[in-house]
């Protein structure tokens, strides 16, 4: 097992990638704590099927954007786990619109939930890792937030961010033994791409040069892998899982 005995928070795992994550994640070892914000019952059936495969499961609401929320559920995990020794940064909203018709609101939940929600929980788990002289961080961000894209301003802004988040956070931490990286997936079917027109959704196939949308697990692998210790000699950087979509 790549993970035994390892304690695992995984933000926005109810669903999609955030839920392939966390059993990927409990499946090579881990116990893992799911944040959710509004999911409950999907959460819930999340952790019994962790608990199914002989690991601990909690799952704890909290808003990624709400500063206290997050230091809130590290303290819960830590009291009912032990530590923290992996931090998934998954959780993420589109908030989609060109730049001359979106508004404040847009902009700002977008950043709240997208960039302010990595930094909340890397800020609220930093200090155990530092204490434990070990840790893994991994951030998921996407190929937009390399390459822009049409009527995602804030949500390319956003994942950007994160990319930049990403590097400090392995420098700054890197005395410490903790490992910090960021994935970048591009289209993965999940249940969000059901709301993606037809013609959107082609016009993105078309750019994937292995011609398949990616699946959750594709990107829970590589996570895992980065939380291991074969990954030891890697921190800081951002790693493509999108089928040659940004080539």
């Amino acid at each position: 097992m790549l993970l035994e005995g390892k304690n695992a928070i995984v933000t926005g795992a109810s669903l999609g990638i955030g839920s392939a994550i966390a059993l990927d994640l409990a499946e090579n070892g881990a116990n893992v704590a799911i944040n959710y914000r509004k999911h409950a019952e999907e959460a819930n059936a999340i952790c019994d099927q962790i608990r199914k495969m002989g690991r601990k499961a909690i799952a704890v609401r909290a808003d990624v954007a709400i500063f206290a929320d997050a230091q809130t559920m590290v303290d819960t995990v830590v009291a009912e786990l032990g530590s923290v020794d992996i931090l998934v940064n998954n959780a993420g909203v589109n908030r989609d619109a060109v730049i001359w018709k979106m508004t404040e609101e847009q902009w700002d939940d977008a950043l709240a939930i997208n960039l302010k929600g990595y930094f909340n929980y890397i800020r609220a788990v930093a200090p155990l890792m530092r204490a434990q002289k070990g840790g893994k961080i991994i951030n998921v961000t996407s190929i937009n937030g390399m390459r822009g894209k049409f009527g995602q301003a804030n949500y390319a802004a956003a994942k950007a961010g994160i990319i930049g988040l990403t590097k400090t956070v392995a420098r700054e931490l890197a005395s410490a033994n903790v490992n910090c990286n960021a994935i970048a997936p591009g289209l993965i079917e999940t249940e969000m791409m059901k709301a993606i027109p037809e013609d959107v959704k082609q016009k993105a196939l078309a750019d994937i040069v292995l011609g398949r949308m990616g699946q959750p697990e594709e990107v829970a692998w590589l996570v895992t892998f980065l939380a291991s210790e074969k990954s030891r000699h890697i921190t800081g950087e951002c790693i493509k899982v999108d089928g040659g979509q940004y080539i």
